[in-house]
């Protein structure tokens, strides 16, 4: 699979968090711990689970950051 986005980091999926409409996958990667926020059809799409390799794609208009 080929992806025009650069910010893409591989990691290994350390938990899945199921609810009524929205799953939460946790994936650690070199940098450190990833969290994302998906339908739970995306995550059944995907058969996601723990162990899993995969890609994290981040989308740099959806981050922010914040400096207190």
């Amino acid at each position: 699979m080929q992806l025009s986005a650069r910010n893409q980091l591989k990691g290994t999926v350390q938990g899945v968090k199921s609810g009524a409409v929205m799953a939460e996958v946790t994936v650690s990667v070199d940098a450190g711990t990833v969290t994302a926020a998906i339908t739970d059809a995306s995550r059944d799409a995907l058969g996601l689970k723990q162990g899993d390799e995969v890609i994290v794609v981040i989308k740099a208009t959806e981050v922010m950051i914040a400096k207190p």
